[in-house]
Parts: structure tokens; C-alpha cells; sequence
């Protein structure tokens, strides 16, 4: 013990001893730097002005890059290191998420492949190099040449870059490590990354991996994605110009884009091409002959969907991308949270609905199209039991030749055959010889389709989408692209800009045929197939009962510019629609996601909202980066109109078209909604608002000429009610949806009684197309080789041929009658 304190006694006279010895050499340093200090000071005072000044800047200037390298020292160790560079870098892939937190969709399938410099065109490098960093060979990761010559410019007003392509490697490569804010401490970090990366790698691996990794937009990284994506070719094959616009882009993907921006990509294009006669690596003459060439692309966009990928997953992909391009930030790396709008229960709902009633609607199809007689049940279990017995659509292609070969002539097939030097008889007989080119011809041809979509109506956001029956077997979507004629769906519109005008739902108008005089001089006469009665009728049964000869006088004292002004304001923003006549009866093709999102405005007793899919994005850390969806609604039109207009379409529910809902399903809540059915039987659709949720289906064939055989299950209170119908019982039954739900100003409904439906029937024959209307569209255009469907071109289509011989029929309302 007493050891132990004479050791403590002595360690504290040893430190008391050096305590003292350091003070002293810190006050001799003091005195010394002060001497120091004044000797520089008198000896500065004994300089002229001139002089004294540039020395002062000298030590300044000294003084600053002592500091600047030992803050560069300090960053070595915070940058990525030798080891980093020659591992692979382990990417955050963005993911997908629904209001639960269910993973829907990763973004780990890169539109990436790389490729050697040797497979790279030399036109890229030469452009590269002479635009980028034309001292490339010559330095070691950072041009200070250049570096200084880019201070003065921007120090002059002319704001110059001079990073190199090692430090812009550097970024591509450590996004994160280095950062993307534009100050020194991110160009620091860059420097010391680029000579680290020159110590590694040599100027062919720089090169190499720099343009394998470089982003071009679109979700593309790497010169060979890019090659292909704007000019459909490999980046081996590039040419001086088409090296010379991708190079251009370097500069600011979204500002140079070729797509968007071609104008601006010329311009970068020519100055890339400057650069390079700068250089030497082209002659004056080929300068001045290429300036003259113009932009020429052959942009298609790379596939990006992933193998989990559904309609609406594919839809909310494409705008993100833009937004990630538009936000600086890497899908693939970044680790962003992308969460979505969609209900994963609601979803599971929808697409047991669709795929449950499809196949039935399938089954109603293939059997009544088998043979020269037409069932007839308003059970779907009879045609189930039938199916399997059945050659579907065996009489349709026997009654229909015309229109089989139509659909031949159409094909990609044919097309190639023809080019390859047979006849158009030859190529028809050749391609109707193959069996297996008919028999898929065929099955896609005669492939019922379905779309369905749900919004809730207080915030726009999406809670359900399926926009075919199959993703993986068919991607093109009925809800967002396919434009098909709404029928009597629309009419809720025109009745609603009746009420904004002040007309009320008791006014009487004759259920009588009317000439209506159309502003081309043609004379447009809708009428309803089961006739007219010639007494007076509400404009409330008007619309309960679907009445042509009511809504086209409705639509009469409004006038047309009332009714599009309407749709425009409830949600039909982007599909055109016709200024004529007919358009009251749904003659303009319309989205299914534009009818609900209209629907969900009148539900919302007239305010109406943008459909959206994003909630907002957090960063891999939790950290919120962008919110979605808060935007105000905008008044569609008066609360009052908006409300009479609902109680007006409860009716259809409790005794019009919609009583399905009722009748079969059981629904009680407080809901309204309308049937829609087009000419032919081609369309049909059925939407449904209930106070927390509309949700809309349209049902129907890709090729309207296809359509369903009889009128009754033709009719979309025969067909897509089954769909929304099916979502809806489910939603309740579950208590996603709230039984008890009441609109505003409404009442529960009453007790449940059988009302039969009424009978949505094609118009008489005649009477009430007219010049100016668009023809009945295919949902998506014909299809390609071995009778796959793509997303070519349309082609000009023929109205479905009727399966027992007749007199060719007068033009009709696309709107095909009632609902």
C-alpha cells in the first residue's frame, strides 16, 4: 500500500515536471511566432504597396492549400477504398408496397448489360473522349489543367465543368459514398476516388466500365441498353452520329433527351461533333456534311417488367422512372420505399372477381357461339356444364369467313409472306392450311377480356386494378390504355349538366322518336329497341330506364358544349370526345380508369380529385422524400346537382338496369350506379358507387368485331355487373366497406324485394349512328405473328357480321341501345 502511494506521489512530480516543461515550450513558441510575426510584419511595412500585396496573397494562397491538403488527407479514410473498387458493390434494390406493407414488386431487374470495349462502337470512344476529357490519356484521374481552366470561366460567368470520366466514373460508381450535393466537399471526395480508381484500374477498364454503367433515362444504364432503346441496334453498330447524340446526352440526360427534346439533342449533337473536328478525329468536309444530317431515332423502350409485375405495378413502374430520372435518384440502388395506394385485400377481391366471372362470361361465349341454336339461361352454371362438351366458337367462324379471313390478311404472318413474294391468295391459302397458326389465331381472337379498377372517392387514391385476365399472358391494360365506347354510362353526364342548368328530375319529355338536326346538316333519329310509348316520362325514369329517345332531347335543351365541359370537369381529361349528337349515348371512347374517376366525382357530391398510386417514397432509412396525393379537389359541379344526380342513379340499382346488384348479389348498402352496353353487344360495362369505394369493369372482346352472341348476356347489366357485383359482396362481407355507409342526404335503402331487371336491348336498326362518330375501337390493336396480340398498329375495322344470313343493317348507335 504505501508502494503504491509513493508511485502515485512520484507520477504526479513527473507530470507536474513536464506540465511545467511544456509551458515553458509553448510560451518560448509564443514568443517566438510573435517575434516572428512583428520581424515579417516590419519587414513587409519596408515593401512597396504593390509588392506587399502580392506577397500577403502568396502566404494566403500558401496557407490555404496547406489547409485544403490536410483536409484532403482527413477525407482518404471516408472514401471508398481499394478494396470497395474491386468488389462489386452491393446495390439496394427500390421495392413496391401496398397500404399494408406487402412487398409487391422489387426493382432488382436492371435494364443493364455490359459489354466489353471491344463491343462498343470506336465512334462512341472518340466522341467520349474528345467531349468529355480530351486530356483522358494523359492525366491520372484528375485534369488540374482542366480543373483550373473551368474556375476561371465560371468565375468569368461562363459556368464550365471539369471533372474527367474517372471522376465521373466515380460518381456512376459511389452515388452515395460521395454524394450528390454540388459543393467542395463532393468534389473532394470525387478527386481522391479518381486517382484511387486510376491506381486500380487501367485507362481501357476506366473507359469500359464508365460506359457500362452511365445512365441514359428510361430506366437504361450502359451504352449498349442505350444504343438499343434510341436506335433499336448494339452499340457495336453505332454510327458517328448516332455516337454523337448519346455522347451529347452526357451532359444532362433529361435536358438532351432525344425523345422529349430533339431539338435541344441536334444542338448538343453538332457541338459533340465540333469537338471532335477540334481534335482532329474527323476532316472539315465530313464536319460540315454531317451538321447537315438530321435526328434520326428509332426509339422503343426496353421491357422492365419484372416477373411479379402486375397491370397496376407496371403502370405506377413507368411513371416512377420518370420521376426517378426527374429526381437524380437510382431505383436499383437507392433502396427507396415506394408506398402505393393499393389495397392488398381489395386487390385479392378484384382479381377473384375478374377471373371468377370472366371464365363464366368465357364459358357463356364459347357455348353459345358452338352451334346454330341459342341457349338461353340467365343461369351461368348451365354454360359451365355445357363448355366442356362444345367446339367453342366453332358456328362463329363457319357464319363468320369474311371476317376469319380478315383477320388472316391482318396477321404478321401473312404481311411476311407476302413479302417474301407470294401471292395475297397464296399467303391466305398457305396460312388457313396451317392448323397451328389458326388454332392460335383463334383462341386470341375469341379470348374474352376484363378490366376492373376501384378509387376511393374522398382521396382519388386507387385501391384495386386488373387490367386483363392474365398479366403474364396478356400486358396491355383495360383500364388505362384501352379506349372503348362508354354506351350508357356516359348518360349520367348529360343528365347531370340537366341539373346544373336547372332542369329538374321531374320534367316530362315525350318517349317518342325525335329528328334531331346535327351541325353537319345529317339528321340523327336515336330510338330504343323495345319502341316508344308515346306518354310523357320523367327525366329521373329517363335515366333509371336508359331511354335513348329521352336522353337525346335531354341532351338537346342542354347542348353539347354543357355535356364535354362536364366530363371534362368530373375526370374524362385525356380521350377526345366527339362534338356531335350521339356523343349523349356514349359514342366517344373513353379509359375505364376516366369513367370511374367521373363517378367517383358525382359520388363525392361533385368534387372532383386526380386518381393517383402513390401515398409517398421513403429512403432506405425511413426518411420520408416525397409525399403524393395531398392536392385539393376541385368543384366538378354543385353539391346539390351532384347529390339529385346519386339519388337518380340509386334508381337503376333498386328498378332499372342495375337491380343485379340486388337480385343476385344481395347487396343492401346505400348504393348507386349504371349499366353500359355498345353496338353489336361489343361492350360492356357497369359502375358501382357505394359511399367509401366506386369501382367500375368493362367486359368485352380485344377486337370489337368479336362480341358476345345474344342480347341478354351481352348487355353490361348481364355481364360486367357480374365482376363488380362479385368485388362488392366481398368487400362487404369482409368489412372493407362499411354496410351501413350512407351518402350524404341519403337514407338505408329499403327492404329487400325482387324488382326484374329491365332488359338492356340493341337499338332498332338505323337509326342512330351518324357522320362524324367514331366507329366501335378495338381494345387494343390486331394481332401479330401466330395470332399473338401486340401493340402495333390498328387497322380499320368492320362491324361483327350477324350469325344468321340478312340484310345488311343501316350505321346504329355505337351505344347499342339501353344500357
Amino acid at each position: 500500500m504505501a508502494g503504491k502511494q509513493q508511485w502515485q506521489e512520484q507520477a504526479k512530480l513527473w507530470a507536474g515536471r513536464v506540465g511545467r516543461h511544456c509551458m515553458r515550450l509553448a510560451d518560448a513558441a509564443r514568443i517566438r511566432l510573435m517575434a516572428l510575426t512583428a520581424r515579417g510584419h516590419a519587414h513587409l511595412m519596408t515593401l512597396p504597396p504593390l509588392r506587399r500585396a502580392l506577397v500577403l496573397a502568396l502566404w494566403s494562397f500558401l496557407a490555404l492549400l496547406l489547409l485544403l491538403t490536410l483536409y484532403m488527407l482527413l477525407l482518404i479514410p471516408l472514401t471508398p477504398s481499394i478494396h470497395d473498387l474491386r468488389q462489386a458493390r452491393t446495390a439496394a434494390p427500390s421495392s413496391m408496397v401496398s397500404t399494408d406493407g406487402t412487398e409487391l414488386v422489387r426493382f432488382d431487374q436492371g435494364l443493364q448489360e455490359r459489354v466489353t470495349l471491344k463491343q462498343i462502337s470506336p465512334n462512341v470512344v472518340n466522341a467520349l473522349i474528345a467531349t468529355e476529357d480530351h486530356r483522358f490519356y494523359q492525366h491520372h484521374g484528375v485534369d488540374f489543367k482542366r480543373t483550373a481552366g473551368a474556375i476561371v470561366h465560371t468565375a468569368s460567368g461562363n459556368a464550365q465543368g471539369g471533372s474527367t470520366i474517372t471522376q465521373q466514373l466515380a460518381r456512376n460508381m459511389f452515388p452515395e459514398e460521395i454524394g450528390r450535393s454540388r459543393n467542395l466537399n463532393r468534389k473532394l471526395k470525387e478527386l481522391i476516388t479518381a486517382l484511387k480508381i486510376e491506381a486500380t484500374y487501367s485507362k481501357t477498364e476506366i473507359l469500359e466500365a464508365y460506359l457500362n454503367t452511365v445512365p441514359f433515362l428510361y430506366n437504361t444504364f450502359g451504352i449498349e441498353m442505350a444504343a438499343r432503346t434510341y436506335f433499336d441496334k448494339p452499340a457495336s453498330r453505332l454510327d458517328i452520329l448516332e455516337s454523337a447524340t448519346l455522347v451529347g446526352m452526357l451532359k444532362g440526360t433529361n435536358y438532351y433527351n432525344p425523345v422529349s427534346n430533339p431539338e435541344r439533342s441536334l444542338q448538343r449533337r453538332n457541338v459533340v461533333l465540333g469537338q471532335m473536328r477540334k481534335h482532329d478525329l474527323i476532316d472539315e468536309a465530313r464536319y460540315k456534311q454531317l451538321l447537315k444530317r438530321p435526328l434520326r431515332l428509332h426509339f422503343e423502350r426496353q421491357s422492365e417488367r419484372a416477373q411479379t409485375d402486375s397491370h397496376f405495378t407496371a403502370y405506377v413502374r413507368k411513371w416512377l422512372i420518370n420521376w426517378a430520372d426527374e429526381n437524380d435518384y437510382n431505383l436499383e440502388r437507392d433502396g427507396l420505399v415506394v408506398h402505393t395506394t393499393l389495397d392488398s385485400d381489395l386487390q385479392q377481391a378484384a382479381e377473384r372477381a375478374v377471373e371468377r366471372q370472366a371464365n363464366a362470361l368465357q364459358a357463356i361465349a364459347d357455348v353459345e357461339w358452338s352451334r346454330a341454336g341459342l341457349p338461353s339461361s340467365t343461369s351461368t352454371g348451365m354454360y359451365a356444364s355445357m363448355q366442356a362438351g362444345s367446339a367453342p366458337f366453332d358456328y362463329f367462324w363457319k357464319s363468320h369467313p369474311e371476317l376469319n379471313d380478315a383477320f388472316v390478311r391482318e396477321s404478321n404472318d401473312y404481311r411476311k409472306l407476302v413479302a417474301d413474294g407470294k401471292t395475297p391468295d397464296e399467303a391466305l391459302a398457305q396460312l388457313k392450311g396451317d392448323r397451328r397458326f389458326m388454332s392460335a389465331l383463334h383462341k386470341a381472337k375469341t379470348r374474352l377480356q376484363a378490366g376492373f379498377v376501384a378509387m376511393d372517392p374522398a382521396t382519388g387514391a386507387l385501391r384495386a386494378w386488373v387490367g386483363s385476365r392474365d398479366f403474364a399472358r396478356e400486358q396491355f391494360d383495360h383500364v388505362a390504355q384501352a379506349a372503348r365506347q362508354p354506351g350508357s354510362t356516359f348518360k349520367p353526364i348529360v343528365y347531370g349538366a340537366a341539373l346544373e342548368k336547372g332542369i329538374t328530375p321531374d320534367h316530362l319529355y315525350r318517349d317518342a322518336v325525335t329528328d334531331i338536326k346535327a351541325a353537319d346538316g345529317t339528321i340523327w333519329r336515336p330510338t330504343d329497341m323495345s319502341g316508344t310509348t308515346g306518354r310523357e316520362m320523367s327525366m329521373r325514369d329517363g335515366l333509371v330506364y336508359s331511354k335513348n329517345t329521352i336522353t337525346a332531347q335531354v341532351m338537346q335543351d342542354v347542348g353539347l358544349p354543357p355535356i364535354i365541359k362536364l366530363a371534362r370537369a368530373l375526370g374524362i381529361r385525356d380521350s377526345k370526345l366527339a362534338a356531335v349528337p350521339s356523343l349523349a349515348l356514349g359514342t366517344s371512347p373513353v379509359t375505364l380508369l376516366e369513367m370511374v374517376n367521373a363517378y367517383a366525382s358525382i359520388a363525392d357530391q361533385g368534387q372532383a380529385r386526380l386518381p393517383f398510386v402513390v401515398t409517398h417514397i421513403t429512403d432506405r432509412d425511413g426518411k420520408v422524400i416525397a409525399r403524393f396525393g395531398d392536392d385539393r379537389p376541385k368543384r366538378a359541379m354543385p353539391e346539390e346537382s351532384a347529390n339529385t344526380l346519386l339519388d337518380m342513379m340509386r334508381g337503376v340499382i333498386d328498378r332499372g338496369t342495375g337491380t343485379a346488384i340486388r337480385n343476385r348479389f344481395g347487396i343492401r348498402s346505400d348504393v348507386a350506379g349504371k349499366s353500359g352496353t355498345t353496338q353489336n353487344n361489343a361492350d360492356g360495362w357497369f359502375i358501382l358507387m357505394h359511399p367509401e369505394l366506386v369501382g367500375g369493369a368493362w367486359v368485352g372482346f380485344n377486337d370489337a368485331r368479336v362480341t358476345m352472341r345474344s342480347n341478354y348476356w351481352g348487355q353490361g347489366g348481364h355481364n360486367a355487373v357480374l365482376v363488380v357485383g362479385d368485388f362488392f359482396k366481398t368487400a362487404l362481407d369482409t368489412g372493407k366497406l362499411t354496410r351501413d355507409a350512407i351518402f350524404p342526404g341519403g337514407k338505408p335503402p329499403a327492404p329487400l324485394r325482387r324488382v326484374e331487371p329491365v332488359e338492356e336491348v340493341e337499338e332498332e336498326a338505323g337509326d342512330l349512328q351518324q357522320e362524324g362518330t367514331p366507329e366501335a375501337p378495338l381494345a387494343m390493336p390486331v394481332e401479330e405473328a401466330g395470332g399473338q396480340e401486340s401493340n402495333g398498329r390498328a387497322v380499320p375495322q368492320e362491324p361483327a357480321a350477324q350469325p344468321q344470313p340478312q340484310q345488311p343493317p343501316a350505321p346504329q348507335s355505337p351505344d347499342g341501345g339501353a344500357p
